[in-house]
């Protein structure tokens, strides 16, 4: 139903002004607990919450399609994050390797090639900048360049299977680098969609609570009910 929900308000989320998102200042999860604890007890006071000026279809009758747009949004959102975290932690695991393998692959180069003024100068090329990409774009170069001097590697027995294995790797982790990077938690677009979601929702709540509390502003047992218990605590 969540799926639903959040597909029904996709137009409406990504049409949202950019300078009216907010970032949730409660977990989501409590969040969506209050909301939907709040549309039922709407539902029961709906008689005197519409007497009282509540658009019951902008508000209360959607709270629960926007609730469920959010924690549709939250789930993708999470997912996307467990994505990056695990292609950070391969990345750790994998990159000192990598480097090591560079160095090694220059140090090899530069000694195969000494009497091949062409082959050295294209291998300070490949040492020029600095930074992972460059490390992934070092490893590839270097396998491409090798293939120009395999005469010269053969003599100093060099295996030229590491070759193959440097442009491999240099592939693999090109793609573990862009995930690992590439979508920071803070600005990926699940995480701008789940805050546009809970944006959304909000709204609703917002509305609903401000119309309790003023409708029960006198019954101190039923206008608790408009409020929030996470921040009561």
């Amino acid at each position: 139903m969540s799926k639903e929900n959040f597909e029904t308000k996709l137009p409406v989320l990504e049409a949202m002004p950019s300078n009216e998102i907010r970032t949730p200042d409660i977990p989501v999860d409590v969040y969506l607990q209050e909301a939907e604890n709040l549309s039922v007890i709407a539902t029961e006071d709906k008689k005197s919450l519409t007497a009282s000026g509540l658009d019951w279809k902008m508000y209360g009758e959607d709270l629960a399609i926007r609730a469920g747009a959010l924690r549709y949004a939250q789930s993708l959102w999470i997912k996307d994050r467990y994505t990056q975290e695990e292609a950070q932690k391969e990345w750790k695991e994998r990159s000192p390797q990598a480097y090591e393998e560079r160095n090694d692959l220059l140090a090899a180069f530069r000694f195969a090639f000494r009497r091949r003024p062409d082959l050295l100068g294209r291998v300070r090329e490949v040492t020029d900048g600095t930074g992972h990409a460059d490390m992934i774009q070092d490893l590839s170069d270097l396998a491409t360049l090798g293939g120009a001097g395999t005469k010269e590697l053969k003599a100093i027995n060099f295996d030229m299977g590491r070759l193959t294995e440097a442009a491999t790797s240099a592939d693999e982790l090109a793609v573990v680098l862009a995930r690992a990077n590439g979508e920071e938690a803070d600005s990926s677009a699940s995480k701008l969609l789940r805050d546009r979601a809970f944006t959304h929702l909000k709204e609703a709540v917002d509305e609903v609570r401000v119309t309790g509390r003023y409708v029960f502003r006198k019954d101190n047992g039923r206008v608790k009910a408009y409020g929030s218990e996470y921040f009561r605590r």
